[in-house]
């Protein structure tokens, strides 16, 4: 499932491809969302309406991983290191599941901040 991710106050919006997880299909369901974001370190998350349990377990991400965080029931995405990182590992605030990539590149994320609202879709 290909989603479309863009930013209100930003002129630019990036693709993202989800995996074939429970949680990445619970999460299409939900979709469309608008919500304003957070940035912890370079990690975008925000709460959605999701109350899942962490369905494989992730204690390190990728650069354009995007991922389900179940104590926040959030959705995060991991454009680079965020406070909790240590020698290049990139580690979320606890373990997250992967729901799928960014296709885009990531470093135009690092123009994002908190408390602009993100619109994301499923791509037509």
């Amino acid at each position: 499932m290909d989603l479309t991710i863009e930013f209100k106050n930003q002129a630019f919006t990036i693709n993202a491809l989800l995996n074939q997880t429970e949680t990445a299909k619970s999460f299409v369901d939900i979709l469309p969302i608008n919500s304003p974001i957070n940035l912890w370190g370079e990690e975008i998350y925000f709460p959605v309406d999701l109350y899942l349990d962490n369905e494989l377990p992730q204690e390190t991400v990728n650069i354009g991983d995007i991922a389900y965080w179940p104590p926040g029931n959030a959705f995060c995405i991991f454009f680079g290191e965020t406070p909790a990182s240590v020698d290049g590992n990139i580690k979320p605030a606890s373990a997250v599941t992967v729901i799928g990539k960014l296709e885009s590149d990531p470093e135009v994320l690092k123009r994002v901040k908190s408390g602009e609202n993100i619109i994301i879709r499923r791509d037509k």
